[in-house]
Parts: C-alpha cells; sequence; structure tokens
C-alpha cells in the first residue's frame, strides 16, 4: 500500500521536472491548471492535496491526447457517481487502488474504461516496517544522479534536479448533488512489491498474517508515462500492461518523525542511522540534501498543508511496512562515510 508521500518541489520547479516531448518531438513543459491550488509538502497523507499529470484532452475535447497538464487534485478518489453530498460519507478508503482489482471494483472500473488515467508526482513514498518494539519508517525513491543537487536554470534544456518518482493513478471528477465546483480525485495503482521492496512484509507473512505488500505501481521512464496518459492512442487493454512491480528503486531509514502527518520539514527526508540511539547529526553532506529541498519548498507558495480542507478520518490510512535501498543516496550525498542507508544484499 502508498498511504504517505512527499513532494517538496515548488510548482514552477515542478513543471520544469515534467518536462517532455511531444508527438511531433518537440520539448514541451506542461501546463499548470490553478497552480495556486498546489501546496509542496514533505509529507503528505489521503485527503491532502498532490500533483498529477493528465492528457489535457480530459479538459480540452479537441486537443491532442499526447499533450499533458498539472493538476492539484485531491487523494482519494471519488466515483463520479457518488450520490451523497460529502465524500467523507464514502464507506471504504480509496487511496490506492490494487491492480488485481481495478477493472472488477466499481469506484474504479468505469473511470478507468473511460480513460481517466493520470501520474501522481512525488518525491518518494514512506513505508513502515513492522518490528516488536514498534516501526521503522523507510523512504523509497528513483536513483538519482550525482549532480541532482544542481537544479540547473529556468532556461536549461534538461532539468537536473530530483527525478520525481511517477506512479500510475485514477482519476475521477465529482460535481456535489446540490450543484457546486467539481471535486478532482485520484487514486494510486497498486502492485505485489518487488523483491527490494516486499521484506519490510517479511515479517508479517511469515507470521501467517497476510499475502506480500503492496507498493505503488512506477511508471518508469518517459514513454511508460506517455502511454498511461495517452488514452486515446493507448487503450486500456494495453495500458494495464505497464502496471507492473520495479526493482529501480531505492530507499533508506528514516526518523519516526515523520509518523506524524502533522510534521512537514525536511526532517521527514533525513537519512538516519539505524541501531544508533541518537539521529545523525548534520554534515555538509546531508546539509546539501536537506538545503536543496528547503530551497525548492521556499520558492513555491507558502502555504501550509494543514490549511487544506479536511474531511473525516475514513480517508486516512495507516501506513503499511515497505523497505528501501539508498546506494545512489550515497553518491548524491557526495561523501563516503555519511549517513546514507547501506545497498540491500542480494
Amino acid at each position: 500500500m502508498c498511504g504517505r508521500t512527499a513532494c517538496s518541489l515548488g510548482a514552477d520547479n515542478l513543471r520544469r521536472a515534467c518536462a517532455y516531448r511531444d508527438r511531433g518531438g518537440r520539448r514541451r513543459q506542461p501546463e499548470w491548471i490553478q497552480a495556486e491550488r498546489y501546496r509542496p509538502s514533505y509529507n503528505k497523507g489521503p485527503q491532502s492535496s498532490g500533483p498529477v499529470l493528465l492528457s489535457r484532452r480530459h479538459l480540452q475535447q479537441d486537443a491532442d491526447s499526447s499533450e499533458r497538464v498539472l493538476m492539484d487534485m485531491r487523494w482519494g478518489l471519488v466515483p463520479s457517481w457518488f450520490k451523497k453530498d460529502d465524500p467523507s460519507k464514502m464507506p471504504f478508503n480509496t487511496s490506492n487502488c490494487r491492480s488485481d482489482t481495478m477493472l472488477k471494483k466499481s469506484s474504479y472500473k468505469g473511470a478507468l474504461l473511460k480513460g481517466k488515467r493520470c501520474v501522481v508526482l512525488a518525491d518518494g513514498f514512506y513505508e513502515w516496517q513492522q518490528h516488536s518494539s514498534g516501526k521503522q519508517p523507510y523512504f523509497i525513491y528513483f536513483p538519482q544522479t550525482k549532480d541532482t543537487v544542481d537544479e540547473g536554470k529556468e532556461g536549461d534544456e534538461e532539468w537536473r534536479g530530483w527525478r520525481l518518482l511517477t506512479m500510475a493513478g485514477i482519476f475521477d471528477c465529482w460535481e456535489p448533488p446540490a450543484g457546486g465546483e467539481m471535486l478532482y480525485t485520484y487514486t494510486i495503482i497498486t502492485v505485489d512489491a518487488s523483491k527490494d521492496v516486499s521484506f519490510i512484509h517479511h515479517r508479517q507473512v511469515r507470521a501467517g498474517m497476510g499475502a506480500a505488500g503492496q507498493m505503488p505501481a512506477i511508471l518508469d521512464g518517459d514513454e511508460a508515462i506517455r502511454k498511461w496518459l495517452d488514452f486515446a492512442e493507448v487503450p486500456t487493454q494495453e495500458a494495464v500492461k505497464l502496471i507492473q512491480p520495479t526493482e529501480n528503486i531505492v530507499f533508506h531509514p528514516v526518523s519516526t518523525f515523520v509518523n506524524s502527518i502533522r510534521n512537514n520539514t525536511p526532517e521527514c527526508l533525513a537519512p538516519i542511522e539505524l541501531g544508533a540511539k541518537k539521529e545523525i547529526k548534520a554534515t555538509p553532506s546531508n546539509k546539501a540534501m536537506l538545503g536543496w529541498l528547503k530551497n525548492s519548498q521556499e520558492r513555491s507558495p507558502q502555504k501550509k498543508e494543514n490549511d487544506l480542507p479536511r474531511w473525516t478520518s475514513q480517508f486516512i490510512h495507516s501506513p503499511s511496512p515497505k523497505k528501501t535501498s539508498a546506494s545512489i543516496l550515497q553518491q548524491w550525498l557526495g561523501k563516503e562515510g555519511e549517513p546514507a542507508a547501506k545497498k540491500r544484499k542480494a
């Protein structure tokens, strides 16, 4: 499952990080739809809003279906057919959608068959490993290159900042029965956890507490993103073949500071050393990581996550355990001996 994410880039940098080539081969950046609603966060949970990519044709019928736009949507899908006047009255959790049932459950099937596919954007996601003494959180993300700290300049052809994690999602649009503003919401599709992530569920499986855990369906590379978003060119039957576990992820343990959704600072992402009584003190290299993330947020709209409209607690999802590896983080932080997590051995 996926119950907590981070997306700390400001609106402008998020747009740059999502640059793509259209059907004609031209390099473009997706247009923001109501960018002022977007609120960066190091600690996002269901009911909060988050950035997604979708085809412009969903909003403009004569648009090229390969053209992308960015929207801020609420996490937790509300089906268009939901008849009650408050989405919090839904009797079930829709923050995640299992890939093996997404074409069976009415909450997702209709939207999926209509091509309402989106890409949920994040720096990465958090998962918790169960121990006898409690739960250990991890941060999971795409491998990063050595020059990730360098965001580049506005005119640069290529984005050189953090590589965003791109997760397959389904969205829908709900209109209150009594009228009012349309509510766009999404769910993150999940798949069986890959080998690198499933170790977090190992204790539960061995104890006979259920099947192997779930992880977000990650779209690795622009071609996968293109096929998932271009619903006019890629039918549902073809698009769902993209929904597979990936091994191309790295991870590191983080502080239990992230456990509280109220905590929304770079400390949520900071790597720690497992087994140490105290968290690692700031060093030049992890200061660089935190500085980069902090600067991204400072250039974004200064709005607090707690300012978001809240529905009832039934949309709040308790995160389940998952695994992380961070050899690439070691490279990004720069020097040997810094408190990045060790790469998991086979």
